[in-house]
């Protein structure tokens, strides 16, 4: 079991803050060498707290730019039901993030789409591909906060 010390979150919170920051330049800023720190960033992936290092792609230029969140209720609760609905949002790549709730909403959804249209399709595949209770969307008006970033103080 790893345990971080202050050294190890400086460096997470610099690869949150982009992954391809050269080796040099972290290691500049958590105060340590090039070799030390090299071996710490492969010591926090073998200890999986980095998990994969990618792009994060702009969605407007992707004409992704809306967002649409997904409450899903349903009244099959058995395993089965639950690994079907699972294989089929997987097979949707509009379907961002995907979480199982507690309290009204059993399923939420993140949909990235250009338009309405684009939603409805997604819409129309959900629903026509499983038996779901309710599907309610909503559409976000504007982004006020995003980050892919993780608080790094409680590990």
């Amino acid at each position: 079991m790893i345990t971080l010390d202050a050294i190890d979150r400086r460096i997470l919170s610099c690869l949150q803050e982009d992954a391809a920051m050269r080796l040099e330049a972290i290691a500049e800023r958590v105060g340590l060498s090039a070799s030390p720190c090299w071996r710490r960033i492969q010591r926090l992936e073998e200890g999986g707290f980095i998990r994969a290092r990618v792009a994060l792609l702009d969605p407007d230029k992707m004409k992704v730019g809306v967002t649409v969140f997904v409450a899903v209720k349903t009244n099959q609760h058995a395993m089965a039901w639950a690994e079907r609905f699972c294989r089929v949002v997987e097979t949707i790549p509009e379907v961002v993030e995907f979480y199982r709730m507690s309290g009204d909403t059993d399923y939420l959804l993140r949909v990235v789409v250009p338009d309405i249209a684009a939603y409805d399709a997604v819409y129309k595949r959900l629903i026509g591909s499983i038996e779901l209770t309710d599907v309610s969307s909503n559409f976000a008006m504007e982004r006020l906060k995003y980050t892919t970033a993780l608080p790094v103080n409680y590990a």
